[in-house]
């Protein structure tokens, strides 16, 4: 199994974008100052060492090499070691709404990015628990089935985004009945399911599927984000906020009273999510505690092998080579004359 021990380090990739924007603006800006100085083709005889393969060369390496050094500082690492391990746990499956609503900023940065973090608190939290995710919108998907490696899956929670299911909506319903068929279905015990959604556009079969998941052994609890005010949603495409088709700002809002009627059916507990992260992983702990525990077995891998050394001695190497490499191509000037 391979994995990345700081996954979050990743993000960093990002950057090349910005390094190729930069290398071309500087290309573009060359090229502009030569039309300006005068003809392309005399000008360019007056740079006779300047050489634009070079350029392009030193960009290449600097761009391999910012890759390699993210890629080392994340950490690829390799499991040398599986054992088998008992434990004494709950198996939690969370469900988190990544509609196009999730991105309302009444909840800061986002109701999305804040559901991340209360999910990757609550990981932190949970030591023998199994843990699964869902994800919906319109429709509902397995994300990632029920496992003890917390690092695999905050890695999988890092990827979650609203572009991941192109069907709008909010089928609760639907991630219900998704996360119920992930848990094992000879067990009436130790499920617990915990959805994180601001309740819009909600599907009419969430509170049924909600009652046949708990008398398949799964208490449903539930977390509302967003204000019942609400608030208005960016639109990528105009810069500006949503609007419907006569021209007002779509506001999107909190629907607590679908979300208390689900927990209330599922024999779970209802919590709004503002500011107070750590109160609502604390009080989801303390429900998870109190429920009865089941023993199970599974097989892990206790010991990694870290491969960051080869990535950052290629980072390094790339580097010192670009360091040599002059832009400017050096010729030789002819020997003068025996006197």
């Amino acid at each position: 199994m391979l994995r990345f021990q700081h996954s979050e380090y990743l993000w960093a990739l990002v950057l090349l974008l910005v390094l190729q924007v930069a290398f071309l603006g500087v290309s573009w800006w060359k090229r502009r100052s030569i039309r300006r100085i005068g003809d392309k083709a005399l000008v360019e005889k007056l740079f006779t060492g300047y050489s634009r393969k070079l350029f392009i060369l030193k960009f290449l390496l600097i761009f391999l090499a910012f890759f390699f050094g993210v890629v080392g500082l994340a950490n690829l690492q390799k499991g040398s070691r599986m054992e088998k391990i008992t434990r004494k746990g709950v198996d939690v499956m969370i469900a988190l709404d990544v509609s196009k609503s999730m991105l309302a900023t009444d909840v800061q940065p986002d109701r999305l990015t804040r559901a991340r973090q209360l999910i990757s608190k609550l990981m932190d939290k949970l030591d023998n628990d199994r843990v699964g995710l869902v994800v919906f919108a319109g429709n509902a998907y397995l994300q990632m089935p029920l496992t003890v490696d917390y690092s695999a899956a905050k890695m999988y929670l890092s990827t979650v985004s609203p572009d991941m299911i192109p069907t709008q909506g909010t089928a609760i319903g639907q991630a219900i009945q998704v996360s119920d068929d992930a848990f094992n279905k000879k067990e009436r015990k130790h499920k617990a399911l915990i959805i994180i959604s601001d309740g819009e556009d909600h599907d009419e079969t969430a509170i049924q599927r909600t009652k046949a998941a708990f008398e398949n052994g799964a208490v449903t609890n539930t977390i509302g984000i967003g204000s019942v005010a609400g608030s208005p949603l960016p639109d990528p495409e105009t810069g500006s906020y949503k609007k419907d088709r006569e021209g007002n700002t779509v506001i999107s809002k909190l629907n607590e009273a679908e979300l208390r009627s689900i927990a209330a059916a599922g024999k779970g507990i209802y919590q709004h999510l503002d500011n107070n992260t750590d109160d609502v992983v604390n009080t989801l702990v303390s429900k998870i505690d109190g429920m009865e525990q089941k023993e199970f077995g599974e097989n892990v891998f206790t010991d990694y092998n870290s491969y960051f050394q080869y990535f950052l001695g290629v980072c390094l190497a790339l580097l010192l080579i670009e360091f040599f490499i002059p832009e400017v191509r050096h010729k030789r000037t002819p020997e003068s004359p025996a006197v």
